[in-house]
């Protein structure tokens, strides 16, 4: 548009405006973004060959789409990103409630305005962010919430009779004409009320209450959905499924790069001007839990295990270091691993049990998952280094107890005292010469918790040891970190 916009009917016509629908208009700007190759949704990850190219179809193909997906698999965040297809701004009749197009008004007001000022008639401007109307499906919602009702105020103070369609009060419906209407979590919809929308995906247009009047709306319906819902909380009736363009399955991350990366957008880890450095082992680390749990038979898989996993977990263990770092004056934070056992809150929290994970606990559960997880970081980045040095020591009577809360020069202080622990984490690359205490202590710690995992040494609230003796406790069968050659900080 152009910086003098047209003010009246007349100025718009005088410019050569011409109606479009909201799908064309859609259209018509998503094959210019194609044509440019640009990205069309900038912040969303690992859809690129799955999911985007789905959406695309469906607005090309003018059809209403419907985002089918588990939680956390950032449905919402698409639809209110498909605002970037529409136009900057668009004109309407001023005072419309409905965003009636100047040249197709479809309420009475807008007619009557035309009808009595002509090509006079005030025009205003809309931006796109205002045509976007979005509304969380719950079961108390009802028609005149969606359609609208009558409004005996308006009709007092117009002087009109309740017959008349000046005394309607629009819905949410109504209002998004011209624009994106979504509903999240549509089987919440009770099913009365998706009737109510019927017409609107079949036909285009909607009846409201007894009113005498059909309104043609210009909208494009999108949903959300878990599949969860079908049976838990309510269903999508059948002839409104059919009546929704496209089923589009969303799903989590396929590759732990993509998760990462996801984490690495979303997490809020800038803590205002305080260095904070993650050690890419721990950002696997923190991802590789998730994809464990999306695994785990003793985790409800129906219900998922979110993205928002991962993401506040990493959130978690950088408070968790900066607490840290606060208390020591250390100028990095750096999360380790003993961090993760703080975010068990954000772990737990997230999943839910089968019978089975019932019996074990969630807790337990979780801490299982941070030792799986370690593991198979150390594995892949370090699969076959020598550790028997490592093992070695606490086999013939080493101990090492490192506190959670120690400072990272003490920690490192103590690792160095386990042959061959700093030495493997420089030769295998989870830690340079040159890198500092915060890292190098993670990467010990990585270490370490692999070798728990692997049930090859020791861990309890005290710190590291041997390998428990599984027989019977036999006299001389030493448990403890008094004898010589422990090492406490």
């Amino acid at each position: 548009m152009s910086e003098q916009r047209p003010s009246t009917l007349g100025e718009l016509k005088s410019q050569g405006y011409e109606t479009r629908s909201v799908k064309q208009e859609m259209r018509e700007n998503l094959l210019k973004k194609l044509d440019k190759n640009e990205a069309l949704f900038p912040e969303i990850r690992g859809y690129a060959d799955t999911v985007i190219p789905r959406i695309v179809n469906a607005i090309l193909a003018h059809h209403d789409f419907i985002l089918l997906g588990l939680r956390g698999q950032a449905k919402s965040r698409i639809l209110r990103q498909l605002v970037a297809l529409l136009d900057e701004e668009v004109p309407v009749l001023a005072g419309s409630e409905v965003n009636d197009d100047p040249l197709a008004p479809i309420s009475k007001y807008g007619r009557q305005l035309i009808e009595e000022d002509g090509d006079t008639s005030p025009v205003a401007w809309v931006q796109r962010g205002s045509r976007y109307v979005e509304k969380l499906a719950t079961p108390d919602v009802t028609i005149a919430d969606m359609l609208g009702d009558v409004d005996p105020i308006k009709a007092a103070r117009g002087g009109h009779i309740l017959a008349d369609e000046m005394t309607i009060h629009y819905g949410l419906l109504p209002r998004a004409n011209r624009g994106i209407f979504a509903i999240n979590e549509l089987p919440d919809l009770a099913g009365k009320i998706q009737v109510g929308l019927f017409n609107l995906l079949e036909e285009g247009d909607v009846q409201v209450k007894g009113y005498p009047i059909r309104m043609p709306l210009d909208v494009l319906m999108v949903f959300t959905a878990n599949p969860e819902d079908y049976t838990a909380r309510g269903k999508i009736i059948t002839p409104l499924k059919d009546r929704i363009g496209a089923e589009i399955l969303t799903h989590y991350p396929d590759e732990i790069e993509t998760g990462i990366d996801i984490t690495r957008q979303e997490a809020w880890v800038a803590r205002d001007g305080m260095c904070v450095e993650i050690p890419d082992f721990v950002e696997e680390t923190v991802e590789r839990i998730a994809f464990l749990a999306r695994d785990d038979q003793r985790i409800d898989q129906r219900s998922g295990v979110s993205q928002r996993m991962p993401i506040t977990i990493m959130e978690t263990i950088v408070s968790n270091a900066e607490r840290r770092a606060l208390r020591h004056g250390e100028d990095i934070t750096v999360p380790r691993i003993a961090d993760l056992y703080a975010a068990l809150p954000a772990i737990t929290g997230k999943m839910e049990l089968e019978y089975e994970g019932e019996l074990h606990g969630a807790d337990k559960i979780a801490r299982e998952l941070i030792q799986q997880s370690s593991s198979l970081t150390f594995d892949i980045r370090a699969g076959g280094a020598d550790v028997e040095e490592i093992i070695e020591y606490f086999e013939t009577g080493g101990a090492l107890q490192v506190g959670e809360d120690a400072s990272a020069s003490a920690c490192v202080q103590g690792y160095e005292t386990v042959p061959g622990l700093i030495e493997l984490i420089q030769n295998v690359g989870l830690a340079k010469v040159s890198a500092g205490n915060g890292v190098r202590s993670a990467a010990c710690e990585l270490v370490l918790e692999a070798l728990v995992s692997q049930k090859r040494i020791a861990r309890s609230s005290a710190g590291y040891t041997r390998t428990p003796y599984q027989s019977p406790k036999a006299e001389g069968d030493y448990q403890g970190f008094d004898e010589p050659g422990d090492v406490t900080i």
